[in-house]
């Protein structure tokens, strides 16, 4: 608890020393003017010089002020002391575990007090946010990874139990889920990182073109066998970043358009204009609601895939490519594509130092 009495003390011994002191320099100020009128003027002697009466006077006038100074001085401590234990109670209960504590302003004409007051409480909710949705993360995660490893526990069980036979397609299945949790694992790894400031990049000039189109051809025969194609709309243009970085969140965003979007062209995008660099990945349909639109990056949100055999993914596609773009000083956005699908570009600046690129 801030000390009222002790505040209220220092105010008063201040504002009484203020007053006493002001008093005096008016009373004896006076007098030395008094005094130089009369080096000019001269009078009487016994008009020219302090008496009884007149130190009566200036005691008088101090008494009278002292306790108006007395009673400014509380009303003051009073309206700068509310907000400020306000302040202290609240923080202690946001201390003790209430996040939901926030402090009184009280009265607003003391604008660096109720700025202070304002400040607390903003840093309260957002603290109050950060506790949720750390809580919401964390019972997300617990739930992506509890189906995965229901379904390894079981299956091994079921193996050991003689019930399945430990044949080449269950192993492959078990194969399967453990490459999804490593997903999972990995994508949590690269989101969280990126969040602390802490992902790992070794940026250098690189010619886009040439990665992508090596990636292309890699994707081409799942893409195939999905019944997609793949085209490149290229430009030779070169980026600072972090070429297998970069190839990660590429990948991403093919995957997700293999999920989420109808049979059909995916197009590769890379351009430059108003000095910067586009990368983008646009599909034929359906794109996005509104809805979603607004909230796609955020984790662990899915859309409906396209067909109802394909598997959801777990969520975090995207905030991956997020990161990874914003990782590199760059932004990450979303609008329809030409064709009615969805188009995700990944927009950073351009390189400064041409020719330290180098062919992939």
């Amino acid at each position: 608890m801030i000390p009222r009495a002790g505040l209220s003390r220092q105010i008063l011994i201040a504002m009484s020393a203020i007053t006493v002191t002001a008093g005096l320099l008016v009373f004896f100020g006076t007098y030395l003017a008094y005094t130089a009128i009369v080096a000019f003027y001269p009078m009487p002697e016994s008009e020219s010089s302090l008496n009884i009466g007149d130190f009566l006077i200036v005691g008088v006038l101090i008494a009278v002020t002292l306790p108006i100074a007395a009673l400014i001085s509380f009303r003051l401590a009073r309206r700068i002391l509310e907000p400020l234990e306000s302040l202290a109670a609240n923080a202690r209960r946001i201390t003790a575990g209430d996040l939901t504590a926030r402090a009184r302003v009280g009265d607003r004409a003391l604008g660096e007090t109720a700025a202070l007051i304002d400040d607390f409480n903003t840093m309260a909710q957002r603290l109050q946010d950060m506790a949720a949705d750390m809580a919401l993360w964390n019972a997300t995660i617990a739930h992506e990874l509890r189906t995965p490893l229901t379904i390894l526990k079981g299956r091994l069980q079921g193996m050991i139990d003689g019930v399945f036979e430990p044949d080449e397609g269950s192993l492959h299945a078990l194969i399967l889920q453990v490459d999804g949790l490593a997903r999972l694992v990995e994508d949590l790894r690269t989101v969280t990182l990126a969040d602390s400031g802490h992902l790992d990049l070794r940026v250098k000039p690189v010619r886009l073109a040439p990665e992508i189109e090596q990636m292309a051809e890699l994707m081409a025969h799942d893409l195939r066998a999905s019944g997609f194609r793949i085209e490149l709309d290229l430009a030779d243009v070169v980026v600072d970043a972090d070429a297998t970085r970069i190839r990660q969140a590429l990948l991403a965003l093919v995957t997700n358009a293999q999920r989420y979007s109808v049979r059909g062209t995916i197009t590769i995008s890379l351009a430059e204009g108003d000095g910067e660099i586009l990368l983008g990945v646009a599909d034929e349909g359906p794109g996005l609601s509104p809805g979603m639109a607004t909230r796609v990056f955020d984790p662990f949100v899915r859309g409906e895939p396209a067909r109802s055999s394909d598997m959801s993914g777990n969520g975090l596609g995207l905030s991956v490519v997020r990161a990874i773009v914003e990782a590199h000083g760059g932004r990450l956005r979303y609008r329809g594509a030409p064709g009615g699908g969805a188009m995700f570009e990944m927009i950073f600046a351009k390189a400064k130092r041409h020719p330290a690129a180098q062919d992939a």
